[in-house]
Formats: structure tokens, sequence, C-alpha cells
């Protein structure tokens, strides 16, 4: 724990163990004036005597909180014989104080020192102050477990930014390796202003993404916007055989997503779609509200063969991405589905929760 928490966790116990102070001495104060009442002691008469000594009290409570503060780090049956022995030490002051009290309001009458009553006063006085000790033990576990459960969740909360933050940039990588690929595919081709301005292409969207946080969702129209970019590119690979069609009312394009969630999709559409096929291939992007919940279906053409089970399945780098993705985003709040719906037809669905900007 740094300087700055042990610093507001002392100003909090010493905040809280004010407050606490005076409602138990309060609350201490009144039960002892009915019990006089009940055994005929008059509350008001007695009253400046129990101010005096549940003050006295009060102030030796706060230094006994003060000492068991310092040794929070014992452990519980060491903090326990710690109360035992504080109360075995100031119960007898208790007595000591009450019985000078009562010195100096019958003064200048005589008074004789009563066993009896002094033993009561003892019990009297080591039940409060032992009280006390176990109700301030309760209150520093409260407020450790509630210092633990905080730091707890900044841990979360850390290893949840660092899980997104990697798999959103397994993304990069992934993407850089074929579109490098497609680059050099085209100089060798001999197609040089092709390669230009896919390597521009590239430089926009590649900006465009690192700029991104990973933690932070990103309107629908938004994300829709950057997967144009991306399809900038790969139209220089397969313009001639690559549609792409996007049917989504215009009050979907608000909801929130997490950014770039729709890349792989895209991206595993054009591979195992335009990729593996020699005619023309038509990608769809599908995006509706259904009560709570925001659907996004992507479609693209297959050849018919992949349908029968001749390919791998769906699931590669790219899908399994945006499944942990969501999983991680959403915990659990969210479905991913993918795997061919007809003959020669190849689909990917999200599920998640509806959210608006």
């Amino acid at each position: 724990m740094s300087m700055t928490d042990m610093t507001d966790l002392a100003a909090a116990v010493r905040r809280a163990t004010l407050r606490l102070s005076l409602i138990y001495w309060i609350c201490m104060f009144v039960a002892d004036s009915l019990l006089g009442y009940f055994i005929h002691i008059d509350p008001l008469e007695s009253a400046p005597l129990k101010f005096v000594l549940f003050g006295a009290s009060a102030l030796m409570t706060y230094v006994m909180s003060l000492l068991l503060f310092r040794m929070r780090g014992l452990s519980f049956t060491q903090k326990a014989l710690f109360c035992f022995l504080m109360t075995a030490v100031t119960a007898p002051i208790f007595t000591a104080i009450d019985f000078i009290d009562y010195m100096i309001c019958k003064y200048p009458q005589p008074v004789k020192f009563d066993p009896t009553y002094s033993g009561y006063m003892l019990i009297e006085g080591a039940s409060m102050l032992f009280g006390w000790s176990c109700l301030f033990v309760a209150l520093l576990y409260n407020f450790e477990v509630r210092d633990r459960e905080r730091r707890l969740a900044a841990v979360r909360e850390e290893a949840l930014t660092a899980q997104m933050r990697a798999l959103r940039y397994q993304v990069n990588p992934h993407f850089l390796f074929n579109t490098l690929n497609s680059i050099a595919g085209l100089i060798e081709e001999g197609a040089a202003t092709r390669a230009e301005r896919m390597v521009l292409s590239l430089a926009t969207f590649m900006r465009a993404t690192l700029s991104l946080d990973p933690m932070h969702d990103v309107p629908l129209a938004d994300e829709l916007a950057l997967q144009k970019e991306y399809l900038e590119i790969e139209r220089e690979r397969f313009s001639d055989r690559m549609t792409f069609r996007i049917d989504m009312p215009a009050e979907t394009g608000g909801a929130l997503v997490p950014s770039l969630i729709l890349q792989p999709l895209i991206e595993n559409a054009i591979k195992h779609g335009i990729g593996t096929a020699t005619g023309e291939v038509e990608i769809l992007l599908k995006a509706y509200r259904e009560a709570d919940r925001l659907r996004v279906v992507v479609e693209n053409d297959i050849p018919p063969c992949d349908t029968a089970g001749n390919r791998p399945p769906g699931m590669g780098v790219g899908l399994r991405n945006v499944a942990e993705r969501l999983n991680a985003r959403f915990q659990g709040d969210s479905q991913f589905s993918s795997g061919p719906v007809a003959p020669g037809r190849y689909r990917v669905s999200i599920d998640m929760p509806w959210r608006l900007a």
C-alpha cells in the first residue's frame, strides 16, 4: 500500500472512530442512567459524575484505538490478547476515576472505600472498555475488507484492460501480414501504382486504428467508416470480384460496439470467401436491434465444397479473437457464433447489449 493510501486509510479510520465513539458513549451514558434509575439512583443527580467518567473513558478508548490501529498487522488471536491487556490496564483507571469523581462530589464529607461497589464498577468498566475494543477491531476489519475489495477491483480492471489490449492488438499483425503479402504480390506483378495506393491506404488505416482505445466503445457508424478504409485496401486486390453490402437501419448507427470488432469478421469473409473463390463474392453486413440487444451479422459467399467440411472450421485466429474480446468486454453477456448456413453461404453472428453513444 502506498503512503497516500495509508494516509487516506488513517484519515478515514480516524473519522469513523470519532463518530462511532460518540455514538457508543452516548448509548453507554443512556443505558447506565436507565440502569441507575431502576436501582433508585437519580439520573439528574448522577449526570455530572457520568459526564466526567464517560468523557474520560472516551479519551481512553481513543488512545486504545490508536494503539490497535498501529497493531493492525497482528493476527486475530494477538489482537484479542492485546484487547484483554488494554482492558486490564484501563478498567482499574475507570474505577479510580469514578471513585475520585464521587469523592469530589461529596466533598467535604468523608467517603469510605466500598470494595463491593468498586468491584461492580471494575466489571462495568471492563465490559464497556473491552466492548469498545471488540467494536473497533470489527471496524478495522471492515475497512481492511473494503480496501482489499477496492484494490482487487483495481487489479481486475488492470488485468481486463491488459487482456483487451492484447486481444485488440492481435488484429493489427494478422491483418498487416496479409496486406504486406498483397503489396509484395502487386510489386512482383509490376502493378506499382496499385501497390502505392495500397500502401497509402494501409498507412491511413493503421494511423486510425492505433489511435483507438480498446477499452472504449465506438458508435457502429464510426466502426463501419473505419472498415470502409480497410475495404479500400482489399479492393486493390479483389476489385473485380468483391461486392460489399450494408443492411442497417439508421438508428443502429448510434449503437456502441467495441472498437475494431468488425475488422476480423470482414477480413475472415474476404479470406475464406473471395480468397478461395473464382467468381464474384458478396459480403453482407446486417445490424439491427432486437429488444435490448444489438445483433450484427456478417455473411459471405464461399465455394460450395467448403460447406461440406473440406475446409477447416472458420474459428481461426481472427474469429477466436472476436469471441474472446466480447467475452472479456461483456463478461458473459454476449453471444458469438459462426459457420455455414446454406450451401455456398457462411455467417458470423454477434449478439451484445444495446447501448447508445
